[in-house]
């Protein structure tokens, strides 16, 4: 039976994502030590478990408002006023989704027409170029490299906009990079969409994790209030990742429109999960600072321990990933990601899953424990001696 002639050519023209052959290999090993999922390795805090539990309990099992519940949207509007003295309407202008990824759909279909332009950075998450072609719109990747920190430009981006322009999508911290774009080159991007009247989606879901330096919320720069979409959510600050918690902020006239495509496509998010995203919001903070702390600490050992090694690592400010490159080896990524996986049984992602400006670098998750990463870098370093090109 011929199924292609069942599916669609959109369908059939997306490939899958590069990030989980690996990890489908690497489950049916033994001893394999995994630096490629990028989720928090730790539990979800147990105060808002219970709190999910307990709303279980009290039969909070039905819909909620298509947006989610006022009370988790008036947290989340008091949690952007506290961080970064944003003002939204939770009435209006905050929509509750399932995981930023529905968020990340929302405002490209809402704001994207066939064949409208979005130029966005990579090395990138693998869903941003995809997302784009489901919506009808025409990605426009622009390469970052080592050379710039991996952070974007406001002149890479000038040299990218075309008559068709209509969304400048920024990431930052990035994933996979761990690149935090600084206030003077946001500033100047700022400036850019101002003059070119381009709308800005700003995924922000790695804001709690920077090290050393300042995460800007792009909305708070001048101006850009009026033409930012803010994509936000609960997975990775608060190790929620199951319980598919997101949200996006902005302009009420803009997020009313995303609202309608949310109410087709989802009715709202799950119940259970809004109501332990609202004690995250309450209770919190403390969970996430002991969480970064730990984060920090394995962030050195493993940014360090790769430069010892010989694989140039640039300083990753955000997230939870190095990137180093692998072309000491000899190797390409996927070749190296393989023998590396077979040889020594440690999982990474070759940096191509995230576009072809990955080519020649893997990502590494510090995610995970720190006697595990110290583990990973003795047979990583013992791989490399192995291979590398004098």
């Amino acid at each position: 039976m011929m199924f292609d002639t069942f599916t669609s050519a959109l369908a059939r023209s997306i490939p899958p994502s590069g990030i989980r052959r690996f990890f489908d290999i690497a489950a049916t090993m033994e001893d394999v030590i995994s630096l490629g999922i990028g989720e928090p390795d730790f539990d979800t805090p147990a105060p808002i478990v219970e709190a999910g539990i307990a709303a279980l309990r009290r039969g909070a099992t039905h819909y909620t408002s298509n947006a989610g519940l006022l009370e988790l949207r008036e947290a989340i509007a008091a949690h952007l006023q506290r961080l970064y003295g944003l003002s939204y309407d939770p009435a209006q202008e905050v929509l509750v989704t399932v995981g930023v990824s529905e968020a990340l759909y929302l405002a490209m279909a809402a704001l994207l027409d066939p064949g409208d332009e979005l130029i966005y950075a990579e090395p990138c998450f693998v869903a941003y170029e995809p997302t784009a072609i489901m919506v009808g719109a025409k990605p426009v990747a622009i390469a970052t490299t080592p050379e710039t920190d991996f952070q974007l430009t406001a002149e890479m981006i000038e040299a990218a906009i075309t008559p068709k322009t209509k969304v400048l999508f920024i990431a930052s911290p990035n994933n996979p990079t761990g690149a935090v774009i600084n206030r003077e080159r946001l500033t100047a991007i700022a400036a850019l969409a101002e003059k070119h009247n381009l709308v800005v989606i700003s995924d922000e879901i790695y804001d709690r994790l920077v090290y050393g330096v300042e995460h800007v919320c792009f909305a708070t720069l001048p101006g850009m209030r009026k033409r930012t979409i803010v994509l936000q959510g609960f997975s990775k600050a608060y190790a929620m990742t199951g319980w598919r918690v997101g949200y996006l902020c902005g302009p009420e006239p803009l997020v009313a429109e995303m609202r309608k495509l949310h109410q087709y496509l989802i009715m709202s998010a799950p119940t259970v999960s809004q109501w332990a995203a609202l004690k995250a919001l309450e209770v919190g903070e403390p969970f996430i600072q002991e969480m970064h702390a730990r984060y920090a600490r394995r962030r050195r050992l493993i940014v360090d321990g790769l430069n010892a090694i010989g694989l140039p690592c640039i300083e990753p400010h955000g997230a939870f990933y190095a990137f180093p490159n692998i072309q000491s080896t000899g190797m390409d990524d996927n070749e190296f990601a393989e023998r590396l996986l077979q040889e020594e049984r440690v999982a990474v992602v070759p940096g191509r899953a995230f576009g072809p400006s990955g080519v020649g670098f893997v990502r590494m998750s510090y995610a995970t424990a720190y006697d595990k990463i110290e583990e990973a870098l003795k047979r990583i370093a013992a791989f490399v001696q192995r291979y590398r090109v004098m």
